[in-house]
């Protein structure tokens, strides 16, 4: 019954401050400078070829 105290203490104070400063990590990480052109280039992968299929030399970057 102790370690399911002590585990419950834990994950109601220390699990919930590491979680919140990762997920604070996450949100900086995504809006950084300089990040936007990736994500831009990855969310314009569907529309890359609409009128051919990509070569295998396209295809590979």
């Amino acid at each position: 019954m102790e370690e399911y105290t002590f585990l419950r203490q834990f994950a109601d104070s220390w699990m919930l401050v590491m979680l919140f400063v990762f997920f604070l990590g996450v949100i900086i990480w995504v809006l950084r400078p300089g990040s936007s052109k990736v994500y831009k280039d990855t969310a314009n992968i569907p529309f890359r070829h609409e009128d051919k299929p990509a070569t295998d030399e396209e295809a590979r970057t």
